[in-house]
């Protein structure tokens, strides 16, 4: 497998809203999220985005509209359409207890207070908490607390 271009993962994720540009800006304030592009189109309208939180790329995207190929579906934020969640974002983050604080102060709703997941000394241990953003996308930040055995 070829590594993958310079400051890019082998996967990023694209995620719609309604207001792209003051999501961009909570994401930022409450998620620690930083900008790497902002591309602006009439009226402001977010064009392209990509967020970065150390080596994960976020793309921030205007909802309802219609993609460059006619036959790609809409994305739509959760605020729009119930509340439904069609996926979840997870990432890890160096001290998840101070990371919700900080979102809660943003506005964050924390849905699952941080807690500590232990799947045995086989496995790991997880410290994470669940919050939805300024538009209803449900996140789940994680601190790894133990490694597997052997690791």
């Amino acid at each position: 497998m070829q590594a993958t271009p310079k400051g890019w993962p082998r996967l990023s994720a694209a995620i719609f809203y309604d207001d792209a540009g003051a999501a961009m800006d909570w994401l930022c304030r409450a998620f620690g999220f930083e900008v790497r592009l902002k591309v602006e189109g009439d009226g402001g309208r977010i064009e392209h985005s990509e967020l970065v939180y150390g080596e994960a790329v976020v793309m921030v995207a205007q909802s309802g509209e219609r993609p460059r190929h006619p036959d790609w579906p809409c994305g739509a934020s959760p605020q729009s359409i119930g509340g439904a969640n069609t996926q979840s974002l997870m990432l890890y983050v160096d001290n998840a207890v101070e990371h919700c604080a900080r979102a809660r102060a943003a506005g964050a709703a924390v849905i699952e207070e941080p807690a500590v997941h232990d799947y045995g000394a086989d496995y790991w241990a997880d410290r994470s908490y669940g919050a939805l953003d300024c538009e209803g996308h449900l996140w789940w930040f994680t601190e790894r607390v133990r490694n597997p055995a052997g690791e």
